[in-house]
């Protein structure tokens, strides 16, 4: 089991995906989590039940935390938890704007009586601005931010098709606290951490955002092409199946023409001599590239890909992605028994992941509360 957090107790009071992201990674480090919950749970819970009855969103995310259910409108309740937050190292919390203020669980607040607190507050759009109010899901956002602009086809926007601005916080919050718990080593001191949905997937968007503001040419929504190179994009082959390729310079544009497209003459037709102009004259490329791939089956033309060296990547379908031959799984223990997921990105060399367990809601509510009962309470 990974142990570099061995010692760290995180109490995070959370729901969805965004904190819960960031306390799990927490989690997999080997940090003692507590998950507050409502009453009635993380509504994330709920999101479905096609993992054995349970949420594949909860599933996902909530291994190896501790799960209690307070309701911080209750002075007892309120007061447990600020008894953990007291003990705790890093406190998270993704309330609605303002609530963990008014509760008493403000970041300011919590520092002011514990310096060593790291305190961790994530929200829609943050803290100040005129927004700072709006309510704030992963689908709102990626319209607010402008990601839908750049995502979907000529015909118009789409979604992306997982919660990005959700996950990208998440992560923004797991990097920040980290960072912090560094700098607590050499300062003695925690610190107050800002993340929002909005700026996290603001940060993800300055590649468009320069070449808008300063190129003046915003990205058009090309689909499965690439904006600003071509050929970059999917193309189907004889018996159906797409593959996408990607040129990134003169040397692979030359290869992909005279060893995959067999037209070694196309890598200098004045049209195509750079990428700038193949860009220009995308829809004429576009015609000679599709002919070519529609002549051979998709194993047969990755063949000429591989012998050509040119990067490509087969369009998959969820199907495929259940037998991916580069998938590395993590075990989770449910009430339904052992689940098994896809592993997190970082592999440490030496380490492999242990088995970690899903709460059931309020599973560890009666040890915990006995552990932070009030001084001289027999609990």
């Amino acid at each position: 089991m990974m142990a570099d957090l061995e010692g760290i107790t995180v109490v995070t009071v959370e729901q969805a995906v965004a904190a819960p992201y960031a306390s799990g990674r927490l989690a997999d480090a080997g940090a003692r989590v507590i998950k507050v919950e409502r009453p009635e749970g993380d509504f994330a819970r709920g999101y479905d039940g096609l993992v054995h009855g349970e949420s594949a969103y909860f599933v996902w995310l909530n291994r190896g935390k501790e799960s209690i259910r307070l309701d911080l409108k209750d002075e007892a309740d309120a007061a447990i938890l600020a008894r953990m937050v007291a003990s705790a190292d890093v406190f998270i919390q993704n309330l609605a704007p303002g609530v963990a203020a008014r509760l008493g669980f403000g970041a300011q607040a919590l520092r002011e009586r514990h310096p060593r607190l790291i305190a961790c507050s994530i929200s829609g759009y943050g803290e100040e601005g005129p927004y700072r109010d709006q309510k704030a899901y992963d689908l709102l956002v990626q319209a607010e931010s402008g990601l839908c602009a750049i995502n979907g086809t000529e015909e118009g926007p789409a979604r992306v098709g997982v919660s990005v601005c959700d996950i990208a916080p998440g992560m923004t919050a797991f990097q920040a606290i980290l960072q912090g718990l560094f700098a607590r080593e050499r300062t003695g001191q925690g610190r107050a951490i800002e993340v929002s949905l909005y700026h996290a997937m603001a940060d993800w968007m300055n590649v468009p955002y320069l070449q808008t503001r300063y190129g003046g040419k915003p990205p058009a929504r090309v689909g499965l092409r690439h904006p600003t190179i071509a050929p970059y994009g999917a193309y189907a082959c004889a018996d159906g199946r797409a593959v996408l390729i990607s040129i990134q310079n003169e040397r692979e544009w030359a290869s992909l023409c005279a060893r995959v497209l067999e037209m070694p003459d196309l890598a200098t037709d004045p049209r195509f001599r750079d990428n700038s102009l193949r860009v220009e004259n995308r829809p004429a490329l576009e015609e000679i590239v599709a002919g070519a791939f529609a002549r051979e089956s998709r194993e047969a033309m990755i063949a000429k890909l591989d012998a050509a060296r040119i990067a490509y990547g087969r369009l998959s379908s969820l199907d495929d992605l259940l037998a991916h031959p580069q998938n590395r799984y993590l075990t989770v223990q449910t009430e339904a028994g052992e689940i098994e997921i896809l592993a997190p990105g970082a592999v440490v060399a030496g380490q492999s992941p242990a088995v970690r367990r899903v709460p059931r809601l309020g599973e560890h509510e009666a040890a915990l509360r006995a552990e932070f009962a009030p001084p001289g309470s027999e609990g």
